[in-house]
């Protein structure tokens, strides 16, 4: 039998533990995390880097995945993009990394799932602590999609934005667009602004996202003077994002600017 002593520290060890976000987490340094918004529940990651401490404000990356990883288990969103990039060496990420999970038949790029995004980084940059002037963006193929989507929504938010094989216009809605007319770009371009940093990056062989895309938002932000970057990979399709995310600099370019 455990002496009344005993007890209460054993208790008062499971307390911390369960309340320390460093000593909660598991080896792999994902979390698994909830948030409610109106009435619903939502499941969300969190990647928290290894040296994590309260006692200073961390640089805090919204990551939103691809259409393959809608749903509502809360997890497969941390086998793509950034968070592979994070498991092959999670030293590269000196950051928090929010997670959120799209639900089937949504998109990043509507109101409803933007505010579940910018919800589960709230809650995360309260929770982890999380600086307001080095909070970054970055999506692939429908989170490229809801990168840009957010980006013009609230420029003056994040610090820098890493869109990967996104774009304006949907495939379908493309397809009806004038191939003269660059309204929707020169408009979302307006928007960003010329102060936000961007790193664009897509594959020129891409079947399901055009390359067009990319190519047309780096011309017009470039046409308004923005802060952008260009990255294409010759004969590379739809899953330019490995190397994106692979690429030495760009945690260094990225973690770089503040707002």
């Amino acid at each position: 039998m455990l002496s009344s002593r005993s007890r209460f520290l054993l208790l008062l060890t499971l307390v911390f533990t369960l309340s320390s976000p460093v000593l909660a987490r598991k080896d792999t340094g994902f979390l698994d995390r909830t948030l409610t918004l109106h009435g619903a529940t939502y499941k969300y990651q969190v990647f928290v880097p290894d040296n994590w401490s309260s006692n200073q404000k961390w640089p805090i990356i919204l990551f939103l995945h691809g259409a393959g990883e809608r749903g509502a288990d809360g997890l497969i969103q941390t086998q793509v993009g950034i968070a592979t990039a994070i498991r092959n060496d999670r030293s590269r990420f000196p950051a928090v990394v929010v997670m959120p999970q799209c639900l089937k038949d949504h998109s990043w790029d509507k109101p409803d799932m933007e505010e579940v995004a910018l919800a589960a980084l709230a809650a995360a940059s309260k929770e982890f602590k999380g600086d307001r002037k080095r909070t970054y963006l970055t999506g692939l193929s429908m989170g490229g999609y809801g990168s840009w989507a957010l980006a013009a929504a609230y420029p003056n938010k994040f610090a820098a934005v890493v869109p990967i094989c996104g774009g304006i216009l949907h495939p379908d809605e493309s397809r009806k667009q004038p191939d003269s007319d660059r309204t929707p770009y020169l408009e979302a371009a307006k928007k960003i602004g010329t102060k936000l940093p961007l790193w664009v990056f897509h594959g020129d062989a891409d079947p399901t996202v055009p390359v067009a895309e990319s190519r047309l938002m780096i011309e017009a932000l470039k046409a308004d003077g923005a802060d952008v970057r260009y990255t294409e990979y010759p004969g590379v399709g739809h899953n330019s994002w490995d190397k994106a995310y692979a690429e030495p600099q760009l945690m260094t370019w990225l973690l770089s600017k503040s707002l």
